[in-house]
C-alpha cells in the first residue's frame, strides 16, 4: 500500500508540472489574467496592480525574445515607451525635490504594460474579446451596486475611508464619479457596434439586451450620478459612432431620437439639470468671488500652466516640476487663485510643463498613431477608436493618461485591441476578424 501512494504523488505531482509547461494553457492563464485585470479597473487600485503583477510573470515564460521585440519596434509600441523615455530623462533637469520626480513618473509607469500586451494579443487575439467582456461585465455590475448606493449611501466603501458622509444621491460605491462616469459612458457607446450589427442581422433579442445594458449606463449617468466631463465628450463620441457605421438617413433620425430623449430626460431628472447648471455658476464664483470651483479653478489652473510653458516651451521645467510651480505662482495669493495642485487637469498641459514641446510631440504622436491603427471595419477597431477617441477628449478637462483608472483603460483597451488589429491584418488564425465572423 505504502510502495503504490509513493508512486502516485510524484506521479501526480509530475502531471501538473508538465501540465503548467504547456504553451497553450500558458497562455490562457496570461489571458484570464489579462482578463482579471479588466475586471479590477472599476472597483480598486490595489486589485489593478496585483492583478496586473501577476499577468507579467504569468507573461514572462511565454515571452519569445525575437517576437518580442519586433512588436516593440512599431510606432504603437514605440511611442508609449518613448513617452516614458523622457520622463525619465526629465529627472535630470527638474529642480524639484527627488520625492516628487519620483511621483511625477509613477504615472507614466503603465504605459510600459501597453506594448506587452500589443505583444501578447498579437500572437493570441482569441482571448482579446474576453477581457472586453470582463469590463463590460464589471461595469455592468458596479452600476447596479451604484443604483443600491443611491438608495442607501451606507452602503458605498468610501464611508469607511471618508470623514465626510455621502450625499444619499450621490451613488458612488468607490473611487470617484468622474472614473464612474469615464467607464459607464465608454460601455454605453461601445454597444451601440454589437447593436447594430445584431440588428442588421435580425437578431433582435440579443440586440434589445445590449440595448437595454447600454440605456442601464446612460440612466444611471443621468438620474444617480452625473459627470460633466462625460456629458460633454458622450455627444461626440456618438458623433464619430454615427459618421463612421450609419447611413445618412438613419444618422440624421437617430439624432432626432436622442434629442427628444434628451429632452425627456433634462425635465424628468433634476440631478442632471444641477449638474449643467454648474458649468456657469462655477464660473460665475470663482471669477467674481474667487471660490474654487470645477470649472473656474480650471481655468486659473490653465492660465497658469501657459505661463509656465513659456517659461520653459522646449524641453519643460522637468519631470514632477508642476506642483512647485504652482506652489510658487500662490505665493501671495488667496482663495481659487491661491490653490496648489500636482497637475493642471489638462493633459496637453500637463505634458508641456514638464517636457515642453518635446513631450507634447510626442503625446499627439501617440494619441495620432493609435487613432489611425483602428481605421476599418469591426467591433475591436471600434472599441480601439473610441477608447482612444474618449481618452483624447475627456484629457481636455482632465490628465486622463496620467489619472489611475482612465490611463489603465487606455492601457488595457488600446494594448487589447491593437494585438487584435495587428493580428488580423497578418492574417493570423484566430484574429479579430475572424472572431468577429
Amino acid at each position: 500500500m505504502s510502495e503504490t501512494i509513493g508512486e502516485t504523488g510524484p506521479s501526480r505531482s509530475s502531471t501538473f508540472w508538465t501540465a503548467l509547461r504547456d504553451p497553450a494553457l500558458q497562455l490562457r492563464i496570461v489571458d484570464r489574467l489579462a482578463a482579471l485585470t479588466a475586471i479590477m479597473v472599476p472597483w480598486s487600485t490595489t486589485g489593478v496592480g496585483v492583478a496586473a503583477t501577476l499577468w507579467l510573470i504569468a507573461l514572462v515564460p511565454t515571452v519569445e525574445p525575437r517576437a518580442l521585440l519586433r512588436s516593440l519596434t512599431r510606432p504603437v509600441s514605440v511611442l508609449p515607451i518613448a513617452l516614458f523615455v523622457l520622463a525619465v530623462v526629465g529627472m535630470l533637469w527638474s529642480e524639484a525635490p527627488w520625492a516628487l520626480r519620483l511621483h511625477g513618473l509613477s504615472p507614466i509607469a503603465k504605459f510600459l504594460v501597453l506594448p506587452l500586451f500589443v505583444y501578447h494579443f498579437e500572437r493570441a487575439p482569441r482571448g482579446g474579446l474576453a477581457v472586453f467582456i470582463a469590463f463590460l461585465a464589471s461595469c455592468a455590475v458596479l452600476a447596479l451596486v451604484s443604483c443600491a448606493v443611491a438608495f442607501d449611501p451606507g452602503l458605498s466603501i468610501k464611508q469607511l475611508f471618508s470623514r465626510v458622509p455621502v450625499a444619499p444621491t450621490n451613488g458612488i460605491f468607490v473611487k470617484d464619479y468622474i472614473d464612474q462616469g469615464q467607464e459607464f459612458s465608454l460601455c454605453a457607446i461601445a454597444l451601440a457596434y454589437p447593436v447594430l450589427a445584431l440588428l442588421k442581422e435580425k437578431r433582435i433579442r440579443e440586440a434589445l439586451l445590449l440595448a437595454l445594458i447600454a440605456l442601464g449606463f446612460v440612466a444611471n449617468m443621468m438620474f444617480v450620478i452625473t459627470s460633466r466631463t462625460a456629458l460633454v465628450t458622450m455627444p461626440i463620441m456618438l458623433a464619430v459612432f454615427a459618421l463612421l457605421h450609419l447611413r445618412l438617413r438613419v444618422a440624421l433620425a437617430s439624432l432626432g431620437v436622442i434629442i427628444l430623449l434628451a429632452v425627456v430626460v433634462w425635465f424628468s431628472s433634476s440631478q442632471l439639470r444641477a449638474t449643467i447648471g454648474k458649468f456657469f455658476t462655477d464660473y460665475h464664483n470663482t471669477e467674481t468671488l474667487n471660490l474654487e470651483s470645477g470649472i473656474g479653478s480650471r481655468l486659473i489652473y490653465w492660465q497658469k500652466a501657459v505661463g509656465f510653458i513659456g517659461n520653459a516651451p522646449v524641453i519643460g521645467h522637468g519631470t514632477g516640476s508642476t506642483r512647485g510651480l504652482f506652489e510658487q505662482a500662490a505665493v501671495g495669493e488667496t482663495g481659487a487663485r491661491g490653490q496648489v495642485v500636482g497637475n493642471p487637469h489638462n493633459q496637453t498641459l500637463n505634458v508641456a510643463v514638464q517636457w515642453g514641446v518635446l513631450g507634447v510631440i510626442l503625446l499627439y504622436a501617440m494619441w495620432l498613431t493609435h487613432l489611425l491603427l483602428f481605421r476599418g471595419e469591426g467591433l475591436v477597431a471600434w472599441i480601439g477608436l473610441l477608447v482612444v477617441v474618449q481618452n483624447v477628449f475627456t484629457s481636455l478637462f482632465n490628465s486622463h493618461l496620467f489619472d489611475f483608472t482612465e490611463g489603465w483603460i487606455y492601457v488595457v483597451g488600446v494594448g487589447v485591441a491593437a494585438g487584435m488589429t495587428l493580428a488580423a491584418r497578418a492574417g493570423e488564425p484566430g484574429s479579430a476578424k475572424a472572431i468577429e465572423t
